[in-house]
């Protein structure tokens, strides 16, 4: 049996958010920091408790209890509480009954898709969206959001309490939006979802256990919509379809070392043929409906990726939704990604003509790009584009990568 130091982590990542969000959807974002703290509180003491008692039998229990009473001890005896939140919480109740903290799998359910709903709220900027996301929804500490943006406690700190000041000025609730009005917010939801996925799918942290739990939580909060009728929509699941191609490839995108493996040298046995299936099982679900999003597209591109077969019709099969992609919504990642399936269908010559038009010059992925379209065309540029490529970059990963493949063309030309 676990000790408690070996159960408390893994249970403070899965249930310190949900006692978080129910409580918070209680007392709202005038007090969330009060929910914060009674959920902090409960894990203070089963770190104690249970050290010297031993893990009681029903860890999971014991913890929604102690929440449950500590809420319950600040709602009688603690003075912000009895003067203005229990009033509010009495006065929209019948009858004054007593506050019931419903710490059921349905309330939490419910309690996540509201705050998802209230943070992801146009007030505030994406980069916020995505920290409260992390911090609320998923549990992460301070000094984990700061490394998966590269940055320090304090600033994460500030960042996270002026968000949670303009959500409280804007007066923001913790409930989901109307029914007239959840598609509009619904698309804000699905923003920052892509993004915090895109946060550990694409992190430059060097991290890898948080890129992928950055990962798991985007498809953890993905997928309770898809379980509510209210969310369950065409775009929702065309996104977890994505995410679940995706992620399907994480083994195989980086060596022991941590170093980045392009798509062409990726061991396809590691792919991972479930979460495939899975993804394929979403898209399906997409299909319904008239609307075609930007996930669509994404997603169908990401499909015909776990394809490994490297044959002219899959990339002009991807060359094409790039076009329709960047007709929905054009995006400079987008456009270089499209300049590769070109050279993949048309050639290299056609692609570089492409390429250039793009003009990205702060791009080191633009420079890379140009680095693979010109070896073998033009070695001495590919060499220079390459050289522009390494002094842009950022990450260590990104670095080795373009070493990698200076030190191979070098070799290659004899010099």
């Amino acid at each position: 049996m676990a000790t408690g130091n070996e159960l408390i982590p893994h249970l403070f990542r899965t249930e310190y958010s949900k006692i978080t969000v129910v409580l918070a959807r209680l007392f709202g974002f005038d007090h969330i920091e009060i929910a914060e703290d009674i959920a902090s509180d409960t894990f203070l003491l089963a770190a104690e408790t249970w050290g010297m008692k031993g893990v009681p039998d029903n860890p999971v229990a014991w913890l929604y209890t102690v929440a449950k009473n500590r809420a319950k001890d600040y709602l009688k005896h603690d003075a912000v509480f009895a003067g203005k939140v229990k009033l509010q919480l009495q006065q929209s109740a019948t009858e004054l009954q007593p506050i019931e903290i419903d710490l059921s799998e349905k309330n939490i359910v419910d309690s996540q898709l509201q705050m998802m709903f209230a943070i992801c709220h146009p007030a505030i900027s994406a980069e916020a969206q995505i920290g409260l996301s992390l911090r609320i929804l998923c549990g992460f500490g301070i000094e984990e959001i700061a490394d998966a943006f590269l940055s320090n406690k304090e600033t994460i700190n500030k960042r996270l309490f002026r968000a949670k000041e303009k959500l409280r000025s804007e007066k923001v609730k913790i409930a989901f939006p109307g029914k007239s009005e959840i598609d509009k917010r619904l698309e804000t939801v699905l923003t920052t979802l892509y993004l915090l996925f895109n946060e550990g799918y694409y992190s430059i942290s060097q991290n890898t256990a948080l890129r992928k739990d950055l990962c798991l939580e985007a498809m953890r909060l993905a997928y309770l919509l898809t379980e509510n009728a209210d969310t369950n929509k065409p775009a929702v699941n065309a996104l977890l379809a994505l995410m679940c191609f995706h992620a399907s490839r994480f083994e195989a995108r980086t060596n022991i070392n941590g170093d980045l493996i392009l798509y062409d040298d990726q061991d396809a046995g590691l792919w991972d043929k479930e979460l495939i299936i899975q993804g394929e099982y979403y898209l399906n679900l997409a299909a319904h409906g008239n609307v075609l999003s930007k996930y669509h597209l994404e997603a169908a591109i990401a499909l015909q990726h776990t394809d490994k077969n490297d044959t002219p019709e899959k990339w002009e099969r991807i060359l094409q939704l790039y076009n329709n992609l960047l007709i929905t919504e054009y995006s400079p990642i987008a456009a270089l990604n499209r300049t590769y399936a070109l050279a993949k269908a048309d050639g290299k010559e056609t692609a570089i003509i492409e390429a250039e038009k793009l003009k990205l010059d702060n791009s080191h992925l633009y420079y890379s790009l140009l680095g693979y379209l010109y070896t073998d065309v033009d070695n001495k540029k590919a060499i220079e584009h390459l050289n522009s490529a390494l002094k842009l970059a950022k990450s260590d990963s990104d670095k080795k990568t373009i070493e990698k493949n200076l030190d191979k063309l070098l070799l290659m030309i004899g010099r």
